[in-house]
């Protein structure tokens, strides 16, 4: 287990004359504790100077280590490069790859239509769905657009709303602890709300999103106005949703660099996790075994934000089948996630039925197309480091170290050598500053109940730690870009904020810093 090493700085806060802090001491007056909120945020800055500059007297600096430039070792795109591009392979990864990665990415931005269709390939649609093509959510095979920069009346297509109700029988205990699904589904709308159909029938409602603004005053006065999203759902087509549903929003992560966290050695996560808190640093990172229909042993969960896919097959398999309703070899289901209290939905017309005087097909993605999107995101690019070596952005690493990011970002990996299905991603040196493991990050960024209170439950809580490679250039390709689990954050500096449970430590060191550190340290986030 590595040592990880915290900082441990008082952050108060409170309310009082329109200015926002938390609350410093309970049981005092709002406007007392606020006036010693800002004697003690002198406090706060005035003691991390001393370290500060005691780190910078004993050259206690962090270096640029070989190959952190090229996070993605041999699948990092060129120097200069903003878009997702095709990385440099090795002659031994097969002179097809070039002309699978092509055809892959076509199918990954083709328009599918409802059946029955002439254009047989392209048919299956629906009958309810979130988006037409994978293109859609994942904007230049990249994070998804924020729900805020959305029109009005114009549904978030970037973001999903996952829909989940305390599990009802044996059956639906059994496979909720097998760790397939990360929710029990709705009785009525199913594991998603789809807020599109093909024509001749209702989507199932509308999400509305709404935003408050969150004031959060940092040390040195800078105040920071986060937004705190509520969700509803509107236009219900097929009668009210279970009472005791939970809504978890879901916005499209970014897809580069999928195919080497893929090629990590699952003894290599296991080893970073600390339920237990044995080394006493408060990251309780824990990993999820999900059971595989017809596997012998489970397999360690490690994409998707409550780490539910397995393998970019299943992962991938799975949003066809839920975002898109397209059947594939993974979900051979061409309602998609239409439930059977949704009649007309299950009786569809679908795109195994094929035209008249031909042969029905076995998937409306056949094993071809679903394949060549599998290669196409498995060999997606890493954005190369920019101005990794300057002294300012090697300072912003060591506070990202200091204040205890690290702990939860991972810097790095060495992939498997013993990779059978890419043997070209074997091997690296990696850096993607993620373990891979779910962890609690506290009430305000827990799924709610449909009337805006926190679930209450734990797994609520828990996401896993998003890679952060790339992230300086998220909005280079899609000005829209956000971040968070659910979009709500418009830049870095506020997902930061909106950091709570094992998280909080971290996040109240950053906001304890001057206003040069923070920068610092945003800085290097940007460099990834």
């Amino acid at each position: 287990m590595a040592t990880r090493r915290h900082i441990v700085i008082f952050s108060p806060r409170n309310r009082c004359g329109g200015r926002s802090w938390v609350p410093a001491f309970a049981g005092m007056t709002s406007c007392l504790a606020a006036a010693l909120s800002v004697v003690l945020a002198a406090l706060m800055t005035l003691s991390w100077l001393p370290l500060h500059q005691a780190m910078a007297q004993s050259g206690q600096r962090a270096t640029l280590e070989p190959g952190e430039e090229r996070p993605g070792g041999d699948l990092t795109a060129g120097a200069g490069v903003d878009a997702v591009t095709l990385a440099r392979f090795p002659v031994t990864a097969g002179a097809g790859m070039l002309e699978n990665f092509a055809a892959g990415g076509a199918v990954f931005r083709k328009i599918w239509v409802s059946a029955p269709s002439s254009t047989v390939s392209s048919s299956g649609l629906g009958p309810l769905y979130n988006a037409r093509s994978c293109e859609q959510c994942h904007v230049n095979a990249g994070r998804g657009k924020s729900p805020r920069a959305m029109p009005t009346g114009l549904p978030p297509v970037s973001l999903v709303l996952r829909l989940s109700v305390p599990p009802r029988t044996d059956a639906d205990r059994m496979l909720l602890s097998s760790g397939q699904p990360d929710a029990t589904g709705d009785p009525v709308y199913g594991l998603q709300l789809q807020t599109s159909a093909i024509q001749g029938h209702r989507r199932e409602g509308q999400l509305e999103v709404r935003y408050t603004a969150l004031p959060v005053r940092l040390s040195d006065g800078e105040l920071v106005v986060l937004q705190q999203p509520s969700y509803r759902v509107a236009d219900l087509a097929y009668g009210p949703l279970h009472p005791d549903v939970t809504l978890s929003p879901r916005l499209a992560p970014p897809l580069y660099g999928l195919g080497l966290l893929e090629t990590i050695d699952a003894r290599d996560i296991q080893a970073w996790a600390d339920p237990g808190d044995s080394n006493g640093d408060a990251m309780r990172g824990r990993f999820k075994r999900v059971d595989i229909p017809r596997a012998k042993l489970p397999e360690l969960g490690r994409f998707g934000w409550k780490t539910s896919g397995v393998s970019l097959h299943r992962a991938i398999g799975e949003a066809f089948a839920v975002d898109m309703g397209l059947s594939n070899r993974v979900v051979p289901r061409p309602s998609g996630d239409c439930t059977q209290e949704q009649t007309f939905c299950m009786q569809a017309p679908n795109g195994e039925m094929g035209l008249p005087g031909q042969p029905a097909r076995r998937h409306e993605v056949d094993d071809k197309l679903l394949d060549l999107v599998v290669d196409y995101v498995r060999n997606l690019a890493v954005p190369p480091r920019r101005d990794a070596a300057s002294p300012d952005v090697l300072e912003g690493k060591a506070l990202f170290h200091e204040t205890g990011c690290a702990a939860c970002h991972r810097p790095s990996f060495t992939t498997s050598a013993d990779v059978h299905h890419a043997r070209h991603l074997g091997g690296q040196r990696i850096w993607p500053y993620t373990d891979l493991l779910l962890h609690d990050m506290g009430e305000g960024l827990s799924d709610r109940r449909a009337d805006g209170e926190p679930s209450g439950d734990a797994r609520a809580r828990s996401w896993r730690t998003p890679p952060l490679w790339g992230i300086g250039r998220a909005q280079a390709g899609n000005p829209r870009a956000a971040f968070l689990h659910d979009g709500r954050a418009g830049d870095i500096q506020e997902a930061i904020l909106w950091h709570g449970g094992q998280a909080k430590r971290a996040r109240d060191n950053y906001a304890a810093m001057p206003k040069a550190g923070r920068e610092a340290l945003l800085l290097f986030l940007k460099s990834l």
